[in-house]
């Protein structure tokens, strides 16, 4: 499978199955889109307007040669070996604890209802927090590495627990030769010097949320009494980003239907200092005025193709900054299996309520019907694991033969649950705006590569 598109001035040919991506000139790009159903006198003929014979000969042979050396035209050899990697044992890497179902702001768009989750306002005890950290020990396996993420609502309402966590954890990595990594989210109100402090020494990465401009940020992030929220965090974020020497965090946005001009709000925060940034679609029903549209997805494609063409210049001027929906590594990246079956909920990673119930992620949590177990029982719902288990792209139609399946690995299953009713589906506006990702993403490679050449 090839997936060939035009993007600020490159053409560029992806060979989906090795990974190979190619740049090319105009008549190699036309070349490669006969190719496979038609013979090289069959692509004279139908070029001949466009090109000279020698010209398309010799294009033709040099896509056959990249066919044979298994860079062009390559065939799907991972759809018996996903199955086979999903029969292993299951084991846990990683818990997102959500420490505080609560918060100090009302965020217009927010999917855990300012920290309730359909439920109640709820704090994690240290008790309920330890026997998290047990059963993820416990039921690692031989895994050493494993994540904690400090979730919300807002975890720096219930600070002292998370450091208290933190120190169990310590504690229980010499006991267990087991090694956490933790990562924290916060929206910053509470912030300050002894919290910037500790996470620093103990924390691997931080998410700071913010949206972009002060008027977008103030009209989706405000207070409870509607104050924004904007001119309290922004001090505090960028001492936090220099704190950590611009690495190991996000600030972490949401553009909406409010915003579709939302290039401007990434390089707002870029303008402001910040090195590494992630601003993602919100994901929402028709029904809410904020929700995106497929009205706007022409809109939204100019934004990235903007973002991207911006990013290469500031490159070019030592002003560079990292997009999270941007960063791809075409030498390595994540293993076959990974890319397939995608994030691990319901499986490798669970959320935790404050009470204890486990749920295959935090965007599950509340439906009672994902409800798997609990820190004192385990996972009872092995039913539940065992769907999720089996969620990859070859489990959906939608993405079998989607060009960006090896990078998006089957998009987000609480997504397709909420638009479709069931995991193996995929949300279409997400798709899009993912597939629109990564075309830019691999055309600032291609930009970075001949800014290499030209030195």
């Amino acid at each position: 499978m090839v997936h060939q598109y035009n993007n600020n001035g490159y053409n560029i040919v992806l060979d989906v199955n090795s990974g190979a991506i190619h740049v090319v000139d105009d008549v190699s790009y036309d070349v490669i889109a006969l190719y496979e159903d038609h013979t090289p006198e069959e692509i004279v003929a139908e070029l001949s307007g466009k090109y000279s014979e020698a010209e398309v000969k010799e294009a033709c042979e040099e896509v056959a040669s990249l066919e044979k050396d298994g860079e062009l035209f390559t065939k799907d050899e991972y759809e018996n070996y996903i199955m086979d990697f999903k029969k292993r044992p299951t084991v846990v890497k990683a818990l997102c604890l959500h420490i505080a179902h609560d918060c100090n702001l009302a965020c217009r768009y927010c999917f855990a209802e300012e920290g309730e989750y359909h439920g109640h306002r709820e704090l994690m005890s240290y008790e309920v927090g330890k026997k998290a950290l047990d059963f993820l020990i416990a039921n690692s396996g031989s895994r050493r590495n494993l994540e904690v993420d400090f979730f919300g609502g807002e975890p720096l309402m219930n600070w002292q627990v998370v450091k208290d966590l933190v120190k169990y954890g310590r504690e229980q990595e010499k006991l267990h030769d087991k090694k956490f990594r933790f990562t924290l989210t916060t929206n910053g109100v509470l912030l300050n010097d002894e919290v910037m402090e500790f996470a620093n020494k103990e924390m691997g990465n931080v998410v700071l949320s913010i949206d972009g401009r002060k008027e977008v940020h103030d009209h989706m992030r405000p207070f409870r009494n509607g104050k924004g929220s904007y001119d309290l965090i922004v001090p505090k974020f960028q001492q936090f980003a220099e704190s950590r020497n611009q690495d190991k965090y996000y600030v972490r946005g949401t553009f909406t239907h409010y915003n579709l001009d939302f290039a401007d709000d990434v390089l707002h925060l870029a303008d402001l200092g910040f090195k590494q940034i992630s601003v993602e679609p919100v994901v929402a029903e028709d029904s809410e005025e904020y929700a995106l549209r497929e009205e706007d997805l022409p809109k939204l494609f100019a934004e990235y193709d903007k973002l991207a063409a911006e990013m290469v210049e500031r490159k070019k001027s030592g002003k560079d900054f990292n997009f999270f929906h941007f960063m791809i590594d075409l030498e390595g990246g994540p293993c076959v299996a990974k890319r397939l079956s995608g994030c691990g909920s319901g499986t490798e990673y669970l959320a935790v309520t404050p009470w204890g119930d486990f749920y295959p992620c935090h965007q599950f949590v509340g439906n009672e019907e994902f409800l798997m177990g609990n820190v004192w029982d385990g996972v009872k719902r092995t039913d539940i694991r065992d769907e999720f288990k089996c969620c990859n792209v070859y489990a959906k139609e939608k993405c079998r033969n989607c060009f960006a399946r090896f990078y998006c690995s089957g998009g987000c299953a609480a997504n397709s649950y909420h638009f479709h009713g069931n995991i193996n589906d995929a949300y279409d506006i997400g798709c899009e705006l993912q597939k629109k990702r990564i075309e830019c993403a691999i055309m600032i490679k291609a930009a970075e590569a001949e800014m290499e050449v030209e030195g």
